[in-house]
């Protein structure tokens, strides 16, 4: 069964969902105080240049829900040079790696944080904070979809150095996560820089990782649910602006299975300048509404002029239930949601 606002109660929802390991997880305050988060982390924070080494960071505040307002003003805020220490730097068959480490001491949400850079505009593919898993990011965001999932695994496709999965298998003790990523050097440079190694032994019959097109990911029985983050040369990559993508994932999920998807927006800055970020999200959103018709639903972070998106498939869930079942510091992203065309 489906798990929709006019059929689901709070005890049949919870029959689906999967319990938080941690009751009261690192708090994050609600979007009507002004709080700022990094905006769609993987696309949107770029180190703007490698000589000199600067990470510009691109922040915004998250709208009120409840005014449906926000500001045009981007805060555009710079880590010093002597704050920030690049780790690796090489070229593999697929990308271009940097790890970055941002010193504890800098005034910056960042601080004490590992970025994983892959493209040559560099956009931040993963964040890696050593003492949480919360980034403040939209893997946040991503962290709110296991509750609306029936049982079975999840899969993400577009792995990256694991910033999702490490978020959900701390979170939901009965959750399983097969995740593909299709350069095996980001899998090394994962284990060895983002703690990789140590969730693998820590979650061994809830964590499995494989190298190869995402694009071929199946699982028995099918997926409750996938988390879509695939990117190529800094922009969403081409194929997932095709109707047959999204349907061949509809088919490889279980019955009132869903998926979620970092579509970008306009803060994407791709190799190819034309392939322009929003262009390509709209394109996006139009395949998977193709496919998906009347049941995608858009989260919005950022403003008109740098935003970012993030969609949802399915019927909406009824939002007092979901934000019953998630935890508590991810509640008021449930509040965020909007129909594509609403």
């Amino acid at each position: 069964m489906k798990l929709v606002a006019a059929a689901a109660s709070a005890q049949a929802f919870d029959s689906f969902s999967f319990q938080p390991l941690i009751s009261h997880p690192l708090h994050i305050p609600h979007p009507s105080l002004t709080h700022t988060v990094t905006r769609n982390l993987t696309h949107c924070l770029r180190k703007t240049s490698l000589n000199p080494l600067t990470v510009k960071a691109q922040q915004t505040q998250i709208p009120n829900p409840q005014t449906n307002t926000h500001s045009d003003d981007v805060d555009d805020d710079f880590i010093p040079t002597d704050q920030v220490k690049l780790l690796v730097k090489f070229k593999s068959r697929h990308n271009y790696i940097r790890v970055l480490q941002v010193a504890r001491k800098a005034d910056h949400p960042l601080a004490g944080s590992r970025l994983l850079l892959l493209d040559a505009p560099g956009n931040i593919h993963s964040i890696y904070f050593p003492l949480k898993s919360h980034t403040d990011t939209y893997f946040d965001v991503f962290g709110t979809l296991p509750p609306i999932l029936p049982p079975g695994p999840l899969g993400i496709l577009g792995f990256g150095a694991g910033s999702a999965a490490r978020l959900i298998l701390e979170l939901y003790p009965q959750g399983v996560v097969h995740g593909w990523e299709l350069d095996p050097a980001v899998i090394s440079v994962a284990r060895e820089y983002f703690g990789l190694s140590r969730l693998e032994k820590q979650y061994p019959d809830r964590l499995f990782i494989y190298t190869g097109n995402a694009l071929n990911a199946s699982m028995k029985n099918g997926f409750s649910g996938l988390l879509v983050d695939l990117y190529g040369k800094g922009s969403l990559i081409p194929e997932l602006q095709d109707p047959k993508t999204w349907e061949r994932m509809r088919r490889s999920l279980r019955r009132g299975g869903r998926i979620m998807v970092n579509v970008g927006g306009s803060c994407v800055e791709a190799e190819d300048k034309g392939r322009d970020g929003r262009v390509v999200m709209e394109e996006t959103l139009e395949a998977m509404s193709k496919v998906f018709d009347g049941e995608v639903h858009v989260l919005r972070l950022g403003n008109g002029k740098d935003d970012s998106s993030i969609a949802l498939t399915g019927e909406f869930p009824d939002v007092k239930v979901w934000k019953k079942v998630v935890p508590k510091s991810l509640k008021f992203y449930v509040d965020m949601w909007k129909p594509l065309n609403g």
